[in-house]
């Protein structure tokens, strides 16, 4: 028998459970770690409230997480709970798939003002992440600033624009739906350092903008090139700008019907935030593309801002003891391999890139090199203790696991706390989940 243990509960967690399952049938036993009390990583926390055909896919890997040989161990900390060490020590494999929790700095000054988030703070916050549900953002000022051109950008612009009944359906928690309705925003500016052709946006995403109540997209029509440069661009690509050319083309008597300006701010870079104690002001700098680069023009000005939100991108959390690419913000490894024994998956291997379905070829991948290291003999012969031996120690730590059968107790107070029309009131208090589990 051989034991694996996932740090992660995400998607790249459980298609790795997944994969296992299929590789090595009855003789495995996975385990699939998190620190939250609740699965499914970016799914729950990160994936945008009114996406929830997107949150659907949780009920793939709900089939494997009810399944004899996985279980979901939750509301254990690795690092603190019980180290890498530790694990290896139980395990035969140990997969990191812990996902890039963390917000990429800006880097320039100004950023520690008040009311200046990073994104995976930003959409704990709206998503009911207990880490960031007492953010408390100030939403009284007229003009947000959200730095990025992905979708994530796109999530929070179309967060920040939404009002009351066009949250039906979504499950954005109750504090965030409260605040959001009553935003003064009038005004919210994309930020890009590059052009239309550079963006990351998907159509599906970006289109969305076009059909909000009370908002409407401007994009300068000085900033599009030529109409017949758009030939050379992936389709993908080619809809999304596609799109950016409507917004641009919209009258202006039908944009100034919407309370709400969503302006796309194209070749321009943040130099600094401006302000005494919170945000006044972002100091931008002009850019033009050389090579495909952007390249600083010289040319300075200030835009006001009462919100800023950065949307650049994310990086993996460090585990003590575990080697760490500083520069790429992911744990080092070689296609996957850290250490003797000890793996990465998904953006914990690759960095924050691609959909979450990149994940599922991803995972199959890790459990084809767990299996050729068990050919070679390199990961023992398969006598270690696994869940039995994790048992024990939980046991004599006093550990407060939580199974996915106490999981499914947290989801049905969820859904009989919802709002009408709401699938789930989402619990953002730890000891709150465990009570609910209790």
């Amino acid at each position: 028998m051989r034991h694996i243990a996932i740090i992660g509960s995400g998607p790249a967690g459980y298609y790795t459970a997944e994969a296992a399952q299929k590789q090595f049938g009855e003789d495995v036993r996975v385990d699939i770690f998190d620190r939250l009390p609740v699965p499914y990583g970016l799914i729950r926390t990160g994936v945008a409230p009114d996406h929830q055909s997107i949150k659907g896919v949780a009920r793939r890997y709900e089939k494997t997480a009810l399944t004899d040989n996985v279980r979901f161990v939750g509301n254990v900390s690795i690092g603190s709970d019980i180290s890498i060490a530790q694990l290896q020590e139980l395990y035969d494999a140990v997969v990191l798939a812990t996902g890039a929790p963390q917000d990429r700095e800006l880097g320039i000054p100004g950023e520690e003002l008040a009311n200046c988030f990073g994104s995976a703070a930003f959409v704990g916050w709206y998503n009911g992440h207990p880490q960031f549900a007492e953010l408390d953002p100030d939403l009284s000022g007229n003009t947000a600033v959200v730095i990025g051109m992905g979708n994530v950008a796109l999530d929070v612009a179309r967060m920040l624009a939404k009002k009351g009944a066009e949250f039906d359906g979504s499950d954005i928690v109750g504090h965030a739906l409260d605040a959001l309705t009553a935003s003064k925003i009038e005004r919210i500016v994309l930020l890009g350092r590059r052009g239309p052709h550079q963006i990351m946006m998907t159509p599906k995403e970006l289109g969305e903008l076009g059909q909000l109540d009370h908002a409407a997209p401007h994009v300068d029509t000085g900033d599009l090139p030529e109409e017949a440069e758009d030939a050379i661009l992936e389709p993908g690509l080619r809809k999304s700008v596609a799109l950016l050319r409507e917004f641009a083309a919209t009258p202006e008597h039908i944009r100034a019907e919407k309370r709400i300006a969503i302006e796309f701010a194209f070749f321009v870079q943040p130099r600094a935030l401006v302000g005494e104690d919170r945000v006044e002001a972002v100091e931008v700098e002009h850019t033009r593309l050389e090579r495909g680069r952007a390249v600083g023009t010289g040319e300075v000005e200030r835009l006001p801002a009462d919100l800023v939100i950065s949307c650049i991108g994310y990086r993996t959390a460090p585990i003590p003891g575990v080697p760490f690419d500083e520069r790429q913000g992911r744990f080092a490894n070689d296609d996957g391999r850290i250490l003797p024994g000890l793996y990465c998956v998904g953006w914990a291997k690759r960095g924050p890139s691609g959909t979450i379905g990149t994940n599922k070829p991803d995972g199959f991948g890790i459990v084809e090199k767990i299996a050729a290291d068990i050919a070679s003999g390199s990961l023992g012969r398969g006598d270690k203790k696994g869940r039995e031996g994790f048992d024990a120690f939980a046991a004599e730590k006093g550990l407060d696991v939580v199974t996915f059968r106490d999981w499914k107790k947290i989801e049905e107070a969820e859904a009989a706390a919802a709002r009408e029309g709401s699938p789930r009131e989402k619990f953002i208090d730890i000891e709150a989940m465990i009570r609910a589990a209790d």
